[in-house]
């Protein structure tokens, strides 16, 4: 039984734990057995993770930059996070740099703070990202260390993190975690469960462009649009004007989080043909409740999930963690209790808490850290699509990982050489709907009957939550492997929908699909009807193969109607014709048929026979096989899953 850590000094080369934030990043280190913030080059324990290039081309990151920002706001970065994965670049002069370039300079500072309080070269680190980063995402923050020049040793989540400083120093007590993580520019929730040392996620769920920088953004909307009502003007194109507002909002809202009422004056804020203009004004907290509502509201959504995905009610958990500097904001905390009825935890920082539990997950991978044990999970589910347009779910979301899945399809054309393999995330039904991954062609098979060629497509997730594809041909062993590198991600529109969509449309995806699984069958019944009359016929007696084939014209017939509503029950009708040919050509012919074939047909599905659909050995029923150490092989309900033509 797993009890309290033990701490051996071990290792030599340190490894930093790294918060990299929306609006402040931290950094943190284990010494002694307890994790460390290290404090910045200004004396600060964060670092605004704001990168700006002054006129003369000179690089300011953290504090410096921050400071120069509302003189210098077109040359300025800011909340570069929100753009991690996407094709975003910041353009100065002729100079482009991508998200992960930026990144990287704020890392690049963080890693020589480090160095200065080490005395030491740091080369290798744990860096955190939101629960809800997809594989795009993911790749870009460790493309950003290894810019920086870091090994990234493990990306791990940021609610998972703020988990393992909670529970670091409660290793021998059992409790389920709840993890409110509202942070400057994302928002995450994740269910834990600690049992003696080991951190098990049970779900995670979340929003990639929700945070603080929304609410600084309501109070900026507010005064805007009050300065426009005192002076009738409009600042909101005014880029110096707008940057004093933003710093001018993040004052205001962590003043409102003590205070009932917050004073603003910025004088000379503009001027006009008449003089300068200056704003002041007064915003009270009950006026900011008002403006940031549907803010507060859109955390409930992502609770709710997590606690659906878990199996909990709000009463089963046991412990609140507050992470993130928004949490402080009176109304999320009003909201958390009424939610759950009880007092959040105010045992960890909310700021710092993210960047100790790197430290301490970067202390686990040194071996330094003993009898802790974390799992975690992936947000969203992985898969590909299958005939009709449909996604075909191989590793579902809240899957714990490092995991490795394989699930068996099969052609739809006679002769098919190639198929196409279209890896994707999401939660929707059809593929359409889903976030691509990759594309590719697995080449080369066989020419043979559609149905026969068994195609094992697996999926490997390592512990970063980074995907690994690939497709083997069972029969030829051609294999085609691809790691998903990081595209363009998903846009804020396809991360902030993708739950809410799957919620929205289910049931209208449901009727699409079984709408579209009932069209593949049918097509592949009557193949297959027909390649069973053409071995088997002139074994039977006419009056059985003819009802057969009339079975098979009406399911043809209805096939050329867009939406039959007879199609489920022929194909039922030609189902129950080709057992009552099977039966006749098993009762007639059992010397002619190979043993070894009739014993395929009749336990293919490790189930009583109940159809002839169920007998057919070549009609492939999907295989999950899950390759964790110590784990069984698990098989899903038998269902012919096509992959869609290829190339040919």
């Amino acid at each position: 039984m797993r009890g309290f850590g033990f701490w051996t000094e071990m290792s030599e080369d340190k490894i930093i734990g790294i918060d990299l934030g929306t609006t402040y990043s931290c950094v943190a280190i284990m010494e002694g057995g307890k994790p460390v913030i290290i404090e910045n080059s200004e004396g600060a324990r964060t670092t605004p993770s704001v990168v700006a290039f002054t006129k003369s081309g000179e690089r300011l990151v953290g504090q410096l930059a921050k400071r120069q920002a509302v003189t210098n706001p077109a040359r300025t970065v800011q909340s570069i996070k929100r753009e991690m994965g996407s094709n975003y670049r910041v353009q100065f002069e002729s100079v482009s740099h991508s998200p992960e370039q930026i990144s990287a300079m704020v890392l690049q500072k963080i890693k020589a703070d480090a160095e200065a309080y080490l005395g030491e070269k740091v080369t290798r680190a744990v860096i955190t990202v939101p629960a809800y980063f997809n594989d795009a995402q993911r790749q870009a923050t460790r493309d950003a260390g290894q810019i920086a020049g870091l090994e990234v040793m493990r990306i791990i989540n940021e609610p998972t993190a703020s988990a393992l400083a909670y529970g670091l120093n409660k290793l021998g007590e059992q409790a389920v975690v709840l993890v409110f993580d509202l942070g400057g520019g994302t928002f995450d929730v994740s269910i834990l469960e600690i049992t003696d040392g080991v951190f098990e996620v049970q779900s995670t769920s979340g929003n990639n462009r929700l945070g603080g920088d929304d609410f600084d953004q309501a109070i900026i909307n507010f005064l805007v649009e009050e300065f426009k009502a005192q002076s009738g003007l409009d600042i909101a194109g005014d880029l110096m004007a707008v940057q004093r507002l933003k710093e001018t909002a993040e004052r205001t809202k962590i003043e409102l989080s003590s205070a009932l009422v917050s004073e603003v004056h910025l004088p000379f804020l503009t001027a006009d043909q008449s003089g300068p203009k200056h704003l002041e004004t007064k915003i009270s907290r009950s006026q900011f409740n008002e403006i940031t509502s549907h803010l507060v509201e859109a955390t409930i959504g992502p609770l709710q999930q997590a606690l659906e995905d878990s199996g909990l009610n709000p009463q089963d958990i046991e412990h609140i963690i507050l992470v993130g500097g928004s949490t402080r904001i009176p109304a999320v905390q009003d909201m958390i209790r009424r939610f759950f009825q009880k007092e959040p935890s105010k045992s960890v920082n909310p700021d710092e808490a993210v960047a100790l539990g790197a430290a301490i997950q970067a202390s686990i991978l040194a071996g330094d850290l003993q009898d802790v044990l974390l799992l975690d999970v992936i947000p969203l589910s992985l898969g590909i699509e299958t005939a009709g347009g449909l996604f075909t779910r191989i590793i579902e979301r809240n899957t714990t990982i490092p995991t490795s899945r394989t699930m068996t399809f099969t052609t739809t054309e006679d002769a098919q050489t190639s198929v196409e393999v279209h890896a994707l995330q999401g939660e929707r039904e059809l593929a359409s709907d889903n976030k691509s991954l990759a594309k590719f062609h697995l080449a080369g098979i066989p020419g043979a009957p559609r149905g026969v060629p068994k195609i094992e497509v697996t999926f490997d997730i390592d512990a970063d939550g980074i995907v690994h594809c690939s497709a083997r041909d069972h029969g030829s062993g051609i294999k085609h492997s691809v790691t998903i590198q990081r595209t363009t991600g998903l846009s804020p529109e396809e991360v902030e929908a993708l739950q809410s969509d799957a919620e929205k449309f289910a049931e209208h995806d449901k009727l699409v699909r079984d709408r579209i699984t009932t069209r593949v069958h049918a097509e592949s019944m009557c193949a297959e009807a027909e390649r069973t009359v053409t071995k088997y016929g002139d074994r039977v007696e006419k009056v059985h193969v003819d009802k057969v084939m009339k079975a098979v014209e009406a399911v043809k017939e209805a096939l050329t109607e867009e939406d039959s509503a007879d199609l489920k029950q022929l194909v039922a009708g030609l189902d129950v014709s080709l057992l009552d040919l099977g039966r006749v050509i098993h009762s007639g012919n059992r010397q002619s048929t190979p043993r070894r074939e009739e014993k395929s047909a009749s336990t293919s599905s490790g189930k009583k026979k109940q159809t002839y659909a169920d007998e057919l050995p070549i009609e492939l029923g999907r295989v999950a096989k899950i390759s964790a150490e110590n784990e069984e092989e698990t098989r899903a309900p038998t269902q012919s899953l096509e992959i869609g033509e290829g190339l040919d």
